[in-house]
């Protein structure tokens, strides 16, 4: 079968981008997990925004095949929690990525169209370099610092108030007539001479060396020894802010001058442009002195000046409408290619891996790269000893660029890609036209079962503290955990025992007690968080959230998917009219509940487990949790605005009309949608009705 991986967008069939768009999902997922989770990142930023630019191109080219666990859709990772969690007021969302000067100018004429605006109105930007830190929000109250938090996962970060304070730019108090309530945004980050000086002091007390001034600002930051992050050289830079109780300019650049005038560091090269021409000459500016300045940047970032259009703009589901990322070109280094290893994952899927000899790459030592499925093996004519050149592009796994046939030794030797599973010896084949080759074993291998359950406790899953990888390969050694809901009988296991767990080697009573603490603190856990870790293929945190707004309750979706076991017709065409919900993932959906063992696991857990219904948006707002269809021309607004303001207000906003649809909002020449309506008795509204409702 074809490789996928090396098409050009415009060349990929329909079927090429499905399984391209599934392979880039799992890249970008390893990465962003990586490093906004562990602060470790494995390929450099330039070769993550390659990756996450073809993922946007072929979405754009296929819409309809856009997943739902899509990078398009996902920023930051899940926080840990040795922190006490921080829910945003306002999301800290990530930057979508240009790498050309078309790209720039695509960006600008995207706004223009958005907006309406005519070709000769100016579209003012500021420029200014992308740090390469960690983001932290401060909350500031009648001018005090009341509190810092991580980004986290755009909505939850983390509390680290006591430990920013210890930061020299941030200040306690804030200089001038300050509105009561102003979230600072910013970089926390380490300079390049700090950073060379750490990693010595460091290395004399044979202390950890840290691979780069970003991991450096993001460990030294969160420290749960306050001390230690005091005596780090710490910096920040403010970029923009959250929640505020009101706006001291009407512009991006006005509101970035107060606040430097309350007294924060804002980056010196900052500057407003009045054209596509003035942000490439500042990115030049910027780029040119990259090397020269003492702080690491991997880009500029341009924001539309003016805010009223920000608003009019607003925002996609991990990225802002008026802004975007200019980043600088990948990092490449050699190496070579000592071994490939296979991993099981928990859908049975058989992973290669290369193991390289380490290489520093961008700054981070590297000694694996993913090679994603035999056929990439077989496209690169990857063999064991080759000299490859490997590229870090942002976060994670780095990848393989190409082999240096022409560096080959006679030694080198091709990979046989198993016809077995590692892990149980079970028949791998690939199923249909599937690139990914899956062990057949299903629950009897070992490999799945353990992965199955080391998903369930996972960040964006269950997120049990001190659960991690490790014990859970512990406990099924041991024979304490075969299915999910064993996890909530541990402390009754470890108390019935000859052997409880606090006698184990490596374990007492305080280390037994706070992993018993942090299991019963899961008990309660949200609808979309337990209809993820179940780890039901094809079903991603997204698109598990859209599945618990629909359905509201679990007790609700365990009654349609019975009624579609059973037959129920109306049941299934429900499923399938959900707005992102394609057929293969309605099937893997429904092939889930329909088998029983399955069944058996859900009710053991939640006889142990209590799910909350999942909240929408924006609770007061009259279209909350609705589902709604544009169609027809709309005349004060584009269709991109209309559908980003219902979404913001809680909405639902799905491309057909069906039983569930709650309103049908119709402007002149609408057609098949609504007639539809009118046939289902579905609420039909005029652009007018709508904007009042939702209070325009």
């Amino acid at each position: 079968m074809q490789d996928t991986s090396k098409i050009a967008v415009d060349r990929l069939t329909e079927e090429d981008a499905r399984r391209e768009l599934a392979r880039l999902a799992m890249e970008i997922r390893l990465h962003d997990h990586a490093y906004y989770g562990e602060d470790a990142p494995v390929i450099t930023d330039a070769a993550y925004d390659v990756l996450r630019a073809r993922n946007t191109a072929i979405e754009n080219r296929f819409p309809a095949l856009m997943r739902q666990d899509s990078p398009s859709v996902r920023v930051g990772t899940p926080v840990q929690s040795r922190f006490s969690k921080v829910q945003h007021a306002r999301a800290m969302l990530s930057l979508d990525n240009v790498f050309d000067t078309a790209d720039v100018a695509d960006f600008v004429a995207r706004v223009r169209r958005f907006l309406g605006l005519e070709e000769t109105e100016i579209v003012a930007l500021t420029a200014e370099p992308k740090i390469d830190g960690l983001s932290l929000s401060l909350r500031y109250e009648k001018g005090a610092l009341v509190q810092a938090a991580t980004r986290g996962d755009g909505t939850e970060g983390e509390n680290v108030t006591v430990n920013a304070r210890t930061i020299a730019d941030i200040p306690e108090r804030l200089a001038g007539d300050v509105p009561s309530v102003f979230e600072v945004r910013g970089e926390v980050y380490m300079a390049k001479s700090d950073f060379l000086k750490l990693n010595d002091e460091q290395e004399a007390k044979a202390a950890k060396v840290f691979a780069n001034p970003r991991n450096a600002a993001a460990g030294s930051l969160r420290q749960l020894d306050v001390s230690i992050t005091a005596a780090r050289p710490l910096r920040f830079f403010a970029y923009g802010w959250g929640e505020v109780s009101e706006l001291p300019a009407d512009t991006q650049f006005g509101v970035m001058e107060t606040i430097a005038a309350w007294g924060f560091q804002t980056d010196p090269l900052l500057r407003l442009c009045e054209s596509v021409e003035a942000v490439l000459e500042q990115y030049r500016t910027i780029e040119t002195a990259r090397a020269a300045l003492d702080y690491d940047i991997d880009g500029v970032v341009y924001k539309v000046n003016r805010l009223d259009w920000q608003s009019r703009l607003g925002f996609v589901a991990r990225a802002p409408r008026w802004a975007t990322a200019h980043k600088f070109p990948a990092e490449q280094a050699q190496t070579v290619l000592e071994n490939i290893d296979i991993q099981v994952g928990r859908t049975g899927a058989l992973t290669p891996v290369a193991k390289l000899t380490p290489v520093t790459v961008g700054g981070v030592v590297v000694s694996n790269a993913t090679l994603h499925n035999a056929d990439e093996i077989a496209r690169l004519d990857a063999r064991i000893g080759d000299t490859v050149i490997v590229q870090r592009a942002g976060d994670v796994i780095p990848q393989i660029v190409r082999v240096m046939t022409e560096k080959r030794p006679e030694t080198a030797r091709p990979f046989q890609f198993p016809e077995t599973c590692p892990a149980c010896g079970s028949h791998a084949t690939a199923e249909g036209d599937d690139i990914v080759v899956r062990c057949t074993g299903g629950l009897i291998c070992p490999a799945q079962r353990v992965e199955r359950l080391k998903h369930f406790v996972s960040r964006d899953a269950f997120d049990i503290e001190g659960m991690g990888q490790k014990q859970i390969e512990l406990f099924f050694e041991k024979g304490w955990l075969a299915e999910p809901a064993d996890i909530f009988a541990l402390k009754a296991r470890s108390d019935a025992s000859d052997t409880p767990l606090n006698g184990w080697e490596g374990w007492g009573d305080q280390s037994a007690h706070n992993l018993f603490a942090a299991i019963d603190a899961r008990r309660t856990i949200d609808f979309d968080r337990f209809l993820f870790a179940l780890g039901i293929r094809h079903i991603g945190q997204q698109t598990a959230k859209t599945l618990a707004r629909t359905y509201g309750t679990m007790d609700a979706l365990v009654a349609a998917m019975d009624g579609i076991v059973g037959g129920d017709e109306a049941a299934h065409a429900d499923l399938l009219a959900i707005d992102g919900i394609g057929g293969k993932m309605a099937d893997a959906f429904i092939q889930f509940f329909a088998e029983s063992h399955n069944r058996e696991s859900i009710g053991h857990l939640l006889a142990v487990v209590t799910v909350k219904p999942l909240e929408v948006v924006s609770e007061d707002s009259a279209v909350a949790g609705r589902v709604v269809v544009f169609t027809g021309n709309l005349e004060t607004m584009t269709r991109a605005e209309a559908k980003a303001r219902a979404e913001s207000l809680g909405a639902k906003v799905s491309g057909s009309v069906s039983a569930r649809t709650d309103y049908v909002v119709a402007g002149p020449k609408a057609g098949s949608k609504l007639t539809k309506a009118q046939s289902l008795g579905v609420t039909v509204l005029s652009e007018q009705d709508w904007l009042s409702m939702i209070g325009a």
